[in-house]
């Protein structure tokens, strides 16, 4: 038995009460919001209140932009669903540079169907004329962005640049004809070099591939047939609509419009090697080559970007440090992503607005809720 005097041990038990009073302690988290709880699932694969308070925060935190809708999936069930006001379920959304991941899997259809080669030249009837270097360019080249070709895809000012010229000035009518006409810049295949008039020239390779026609109409009806039969329909797209310029041309790099759910189900067909209940819509072997790293670019495959490191000081558009690197994503121009992790089981859409210094916040947010769902 201890013999030392009871005062002291009071004395003692006194001082460290106030002591402990006076610990900060942990800050308490504000509630959740009916509309954040409201947007999780039931077995949403990740704890429930942490999943809703991150995907709270993309919406509702300053700096990130505006968060118009996000969709995760996991294990091909909806575990979170959350849109903007003024936008729902039934809202299409613009792809912007999504859609280069779409137009891919379209020229991977072609190449199984035996339509197209991939390490073949470049079937441009421009090209091909006697002594034109722009011969050499490869199909995979311009999967992978690295054609040659001279392009400026964000100038200063804007309408200095290929794509803006493409889109909305001189090129508009006949964007094909206009990304075609570029002279090459550097050997074909030696440097990565990203371009949406490089996709462009894909979408015209693939409608040359589907008609001999040169009528704009005839152009529009034969990829949009071939997209909904072979794509947009078994997946289950319904709301998908594409966009052609004058001349009948898919506007493949930039102009594709769907739901937020839609996009999702493009992402969980990615997730399972091309697969969509028990069918085969795009060959696995197309999906696995798409998910390569290119020779001059390893964040990048064909026409999708891969969660890969680079070396340091280059500034990433996704987040290796956070996420398993098989994991890959199509990313689109204002923040727009269909991010897909395979290990995780996971595909997360997030669509919106966010300006180039936004998007770095709003990505370490994005990141937040897919760290919350374990690899296996």
């Amino acid at each position: 038995m201890s013999s030392r005097p009871a005062p002291l041990i009071a004395l003692l038990l006194a001082v460290t009460s106030l002591g402990s009073c006076g610990s900060p302690g942990p800050a308490e988290e504000p509630p959740l919001s009916e509309e954040a709880l409201a947007a999780i699932k039931d077995n949403p694969g990740a704890p429930t209140n942490a999943l809703a308070r991150e995907t709270d925060q993309l919406f509702t935190l300053d700096g990130l932009g505006e968060t118009r809708a996000l969709v995760v999936v996991h294990g091909g069930q909806i575990a979170a669903e959350r849109y903007a006001e003024g936008y729902g379920p039934e809202t299409r959304f613009v792809s912007w540079s999504m859609a280069k991941t779409v137009t891919c899997v379209m020229i991977g259809m072609l190449v199984a169907d035996g339509q197209l080669r991939l390490d073949a030249p470049a079937p441009v009837p421009r090209w091909q004329r006697p002594g034109d270097p722009r011969a050499e360019i490869t199909l995979r080249q311009l999967l992978q962005m690295r054609s040659g070709l001279e392009h400026t895809e964000a100038g200063d000012p804007p309408y200095e640049s290929g794509e803006v010229r493409m889109l909305f000035l001189d090129g508009r009518d006949d964007m094909a004809d206009y990304a075609t006409a570029q002279p090459l810049e550097a050997e074909p295949g030696s440097k990565f070099e990203y371009s949406s008039n490089t996709t462009v020239i894909l979408a015209d390779i693939a409608a040359r591939a589907l008609t001999e026609s040169r009528n704009p109409d005839v152009r529009r009806k034969a990829v949009s047939d071939y997209l909904q039969a072979r794509l947009f329909g078994p997946l289950g797209m319904s709301s998908a609509v594409p966009e052609f310029d004058r001349s009948g041309t898919l506007i493949g790099g930039s102009l594709i419009h769907a739901t937020a759910r839609d996009w999702a189900k493009f992402g969980e067909m990615l997730r399972n090697k091309g697969s969509v209940k028990g069918e085969q819509l795009v060959p696995r072997a197309w999906v696995e080559e798409m998910l390569k790293p290119s020779p001059r670019s390893p964040h990048y495959g064909l026409q999708t970007w891969l969660n890969r490191p680079l070396p340091d000081g280059e500034e990433h558009p996704l987040f290796p440090d956070r996420a398993p690197h098989s994991a890959f994503a199509a990313i689109g121009h204002m923040g727009q992503y269909v991010f897909v992790s395979p290990s995780q089981q996971l595909t997360v859409v997030r669509l919106g607005h966010s300006n180039a210094e936004e998007r770095k916040a709003m990505l370490q947010q994005l990141a937040d809720v897919i760290e919350l769902y374990p690899a296996n």
